[in-house]
């Protein structure tokens, strides 16, 4: 067996959503840049975490097991049976169908153990205790109805709430997959974000979570609220102190193409609540 690397100390969670249609991974790790090894998804498959001594290939090869109509469980088992190196490796898998597994070989680090359900699947090493897992667990299985990637981002904070890794805090990362459901609705990335280095990774990636859902997120028109005299009147003040005077017509998009909000906005008569709350945010 080759040398083990770098202890990829981490908890994370692997989760679907079939009603959304939406996979994804979410970690945590002292360790840099554990978004270049850990997470990998792939809609209408599955998605895969692999950690504690990583094998990075555990990654490919499992969402082609998983496409070859493997359930989750038998493609852990597959992927640990051909690894001479399989009591160092961590993983945790959730396939199409929500059916989830997780792995802990018997080498690593305590604290060190996965907990499944419904749809999920977290797992952890080098963890202060067992209570970091079972706070992700917890967090997920109460947290249904909500947007994936948030879901996901809550259980990360659950879990450091409850001790997280023992070594400290260092990355994190997030990725959500749907069938053309990425940008342009061209691309199947959802979200995919990453803190490679910092003192409060999970706050750091609410934070650009928080972004990215502002630029590339979507509110049902239902929502949207109408700009009556009052409202409008707020606007074009806003714009004017903005430095966008004039029309209302072509103070607003203009204002919102140069912030990326264009994909929200859709005239004047209505105004998405994010593209409004984005706009008292910077006057």
């Amino acid at each position: 067996m080759a040398r083990p690397g770098p202890i990829v100390s981490t908890y994370s969670i692997v989760a679907a959503d079939l009603e959304a249609a939406r996979w994804g991974v979410a970690v945590q790790s002292k360790f840099l840049s554990v978004g270049s090894v850990v997470p990998w998804a792939e809609p209408h498959v599955g998605a895969i975490a692999t950690q504690a001594y990583a094998n990075p290939r555990y990654g490919p090869n499992g969402l082609q097991l998983l496409r070859e109509g493997l359930s989750a469980q038998e493609a852990v088992d597959r992927l640990t049976a051909e690894d001479e190196g399989r009591e160092h490796r961590q993983l945790g898998i959730v396939d199409e169908q929500g059916n989830a597994a997780t792995y802990t070989g018997q080498e690593c680090l305590d604290w060190a153990g996965g907990r499944t359900g419904a749809g999920y699947a977290a797992q952890g090493n080098i963890l202060v205790s067992g209570e970091t897992v079972d706070a992700i667990a917890e967090s997920f299985e109460g947290s249904a109805g909500r947007p994936l990637a948030e879901r996901l981002i809550d259980c990360l904070a659950a879990g450091q709430a409850a001790g997280g890794d023992s070594r400290g805090q260092q990355s994190s990362a997030l990725l959500v997959v749907e069938r053309d459901g990425g940008y342009a609705r061209m691309s199947d990335v959802v979200v995919e974000l990453r803190v490679e280095d910092h003192e409060r990774p999970i706050e750091e990636l609410r934070r650009i979570y928080v972004l990215h859902d502002e630029i590339f997120g979507s509110t049902p028109r239902a929502q949207w609220l109408a700009v009556d005299e009052e409202l409008g009147t707020e606007l074009g003040e806003r714009l004017g102190q903005l430095g966008y005077d004039g029309d209302l017509g072509e103070a607003f998009p203009s204002w919102a193409g140069k912030e990326n909000l264009e994909d929200r906005v859709d005239g004047v008569e209505q105004i998405d609540p994010v593209v409004l709350e984005a706009l008292r945010s910077r006057t």
